[in-house]
């Protein structure tokens, strides 16, 4: 397979397809990206909400990393939902040791009604260990408001948000804007350089996973 481009994804099951590794491995397989996946939590939702969540033993996460990377390997890794801090501990450790620097965080902590998905500890832990891996953090507003300490609710908001994320460590970031009033902005910033990405919104109520 050493012709193919891998990707891992690291990420909780959605029962309903629409979010965590089941909307990675389509969107690889859209690319042509052969996909594998590493499971972190166990979900029982739908489009309407979560009904039950199972998280996964840590030394079981790390064991399916080990597994895919000592076989077929991998050319990137993306996380999404690590559900707490000791699973944190461990991709951070895997990703490290392994030299991984193709690394994508997508920092899943607030769901959508606004409940939070990962206690402080574990944000803390994601800070610190994780996000200065990264080749780019993808944050929504609220995650970003998260990682920052602070609201952030404006496009002004986003952009100082991309620069305070982006001295934690990380190589680049996407603050998402998919909760701003009107225009949908994405605010791109490596450091240098920082470039807003406008869209218009699409009127659709299956929002489900779009993150």
């Amino acid at each position: 397979m050493s012709s193919i481009a891998k990707a891992m994804t690291i990420a909780g099951s959605d029962s309903g397809g629409g979010a965590g590794i089941q909307a990675d491995l389509k969107t690889f397989g859209a690319f042509g990206v052969y996909g594998t996946s590493v499971l972190t939590a166990i979900t029982a939702q739908n489009t309407l909400g979560v009904s039950a969540v199972l998280e996964l033993p840590p030394d079981l996460v790390a064991t399916q990393i080990e597994a895919i990377l000592s076989d077929i390997g991998t050319d990137a890794v993306k996380t999404g939902m690590l559900a707490n801090s000791e699973i944190i501990r461990v991709v951070a450790t895997e990703i490290k040791e392994r030299g991984i620097t193709n690394l994508v965080v997508d920092p899943v902590m607030v769901a959508k009604g606004g409940d939070r998905l990962l206690q402080e500890e574990a944000v803390t832990v994601l800070r610190n260990l994780l996000i200065p891996l990264s080749r780019v953090v993808t944050p929504n507003l609220p995650e970003a408001a998260v990682l920052v300490g602070r609201d952030v609710d404006s496009l002004e908001d986003a952009i100082q948000a991309a620069i305070d994320i982006v001295d934690m460590g990380c190589s680049s970031v996407v603050v998402k804007g998919g909760h701003l009033h009107g225009d949908a902005v994405d605010v791109f910033y490596d450091g240098n350089v920082i470039r807003e990405f406008t869209a218009a919104r699409v009127d659709t109520s299956s929002t489900h996973g779009t993150g």
